[in-house]
């Protein structure tokens, strides 16, 4: 990958088109609140970078903190902001104000922050339902509750007070599911970014290797922040994870200063966030840039599982088949390779269902990706969610409630990420011992399949290779 430069049309979100479809969910006499996230305090004068509330930025498109957006069924909508302050933005940068807020964000009406309080009671008047998302921002309940308290102690002067508080969390999260053209360009591009990340990484690792450098897992997650920013992206879309030799075994193992070896793997799981939209991609690479051989046995079973979890991915399937898939292949790998002694566990079958590869595989094959790394949205089918039954755990013997899977549909937006994790422990062969390995990539589900945005990075180890000579 030489240049990053996007030749592509840029769509631009439709914030307005987003709000209207929101407003008709709630109903004419419906009315929603969202804040947006607070700033949150780092130490002593100092605080984390901000970043937005995914729904309300959905609906908005604003960045700013201290802002709430209330929406109303019939299409009215008002946004509370900072109001222009030079002084502060001489110290903490442009604010947009309540003046200039209707033009540019699209809104009906704006007000300061200040008034939020005073001027929410009104605009709760006369509704019958408030909508908010539940148990997302600390307090809310309780400040929601107060301006309904105000109401009602006015309604001998005609105040009419909602009498339903609604979850919004359901509707968005149903909305947000199906990303439109606008999202899935940026997340397109958000892939791009990130992949970039990952060749420099790998290039870095052998580069310094063949010098005889000393080499830590900083220096290659330095390599990934670098590129990320130098493409425009805002931040990370979640802590990289950097893991050498062993750490790799570690499934949430971040970035840190252990010494990359001659020899051993290194597993990085990292993406950015672009104008709000996470990437995240995995790749295991030999960090001198040559597998072994029981390096690369292993890897080709988890490659050939993801290429089984694409092919079982597409609309009209469930989301548990690319992870059903996905565990067929490496259960019978894992049985090949000795990591698994048949005479202990059995057929493919009894490995599956008494869920003997658990050891060496232990998460799920995929989640829902958009503006959070672990996107919003039901993981089960709205349609069918009285149909549950009971099943037992072949592990823990507790009874688990099962309700079938989310039906694809074309626009949704997942990750496709198989692994082996495989620590040293009796009855494993050694050569195997110490060796961590997932390969991830981010899927648009399609029509007839799905499209694979994050392939701007290599999988084959042949290609990896390839690369890493470069």
């Amino acid at each position: 990958m030489n240049t990053m430069t996007d030749s592509m049309v840029r769509i631009a979100p439709d914030y307005a088109a987003r709000r209207a479809a929101l407003a008709r969910h709630i109903g004419p006499k419906g009315v929603a609140i969202i804040p947006t996230a607070p700033e949150q305090q780092r130490n002593r004068d100092a605080d984390f970078l901000y970043r937005a509330d995914s729904y309300f930025f959905y609906l908005s498109g604003f960045t700013e903190p201290h802002s709430w957006l209330v929406l109303h069924g019939d299409g009215r909508s008002t946004l509370f902001c900072r109001p222009k302050d030079m002084e502060r933005e001489t110290w903490d940068g442009y604010r947009l104000g309540p003046q200039a807020a209707p033009q540019e964000l699209g809104v009906s009406d704006a007000h300061p922050i200040s008034e939020l309080d005073a001027r929410l009671p009104a605009l709760l008047d006369g509704c019958d339902a408030v909508w908010f998302p539940f148990a997302t921002h600390k307090g809310l309940e309780t400040r929601v509750g107060a301006w309904l308290q105000s109401l009602r102690e006015r309604v001998r002067y005609g105040t009419l007070c909602p009498t339903q508080q609604r979850d919004l969390c359901e509707p968005l999260d149903e909305m947000r599911l199906i990303k439109d053209a606008s999202e899935q360009d940026t997340m397109r591009r958000a892939a791009r970014i990130s992949a970039g990340g990952h060749i420099r990484a790998m290039q870095l690792s052998a580069r310094m290797l063949r010098a005889g450098h000393d080499l830590r897992e900083y220096h290659l997650d330095a390599e990934l922040l670098h590129e990320f920013r130098r493409h425009g992206s805002q931040c990370p879309a979640y802590g990289s994870i950097v893991a050498a030799g062993a750490n790799a075994c570690v499934l949430h193992y971040r970035a840190d200063a252990g010494a990359v070896r001659d020899g051993e793997l290194v597993l990085i799981d990292a993406g950015c966030e672009l104008d709000g939209y996470a990437s995240d991609i995995t790749r295991t690479f030999p960090a001198n840039g040559r597998f072994t051989g029981p390096q690369r046995d292993l890897y080709e079973l988890v490659l050939a599982s993801q290429v089984a979890a694409v092919n079982a991915t597409r609309a009209g399937a469930r989301f548990t088949d690319p992870h059903d898939a996905t565990v067929k292949v490496l259960a019978q790998g894992m049985l090949d390779l000795g990591l698994l002694d048949r005479k202990v566990v059995g057929s493919l079958d009894d490995v599956i269902e008494k869920r003997a590869y658990f050891p060496f595989y232990m998460h799920r094959t995929g989640h829902w990706l958009g503006m959070d790394v672990h996107d919003c949205g039901a993981y089960t089918e709205p349609a069918e969610i009285g149909n549950a039954s009971v099943r037992r755990d072949a592990l823990t013997g507790q009874d688990i409630i099962s309700r079938p899977a989310r039906i694809l549909r074309a626009g949704m937006v997942l990750t496709i990420e198989p692994g082996m994790y495989v620590r040293a422990a009796p009855g494993v062969p050694e050569h195997f011992h110490g060796i961590g390995i997932r390969i991830e990539d981010d899927a648009i589900v399609t029509e007839g399949g799905c499209e694979l945005i994050s392939r701007g990075v290599p999988v084959e180890p042949d290609a990896i290779e390839a690369l890493m000579r470069e």
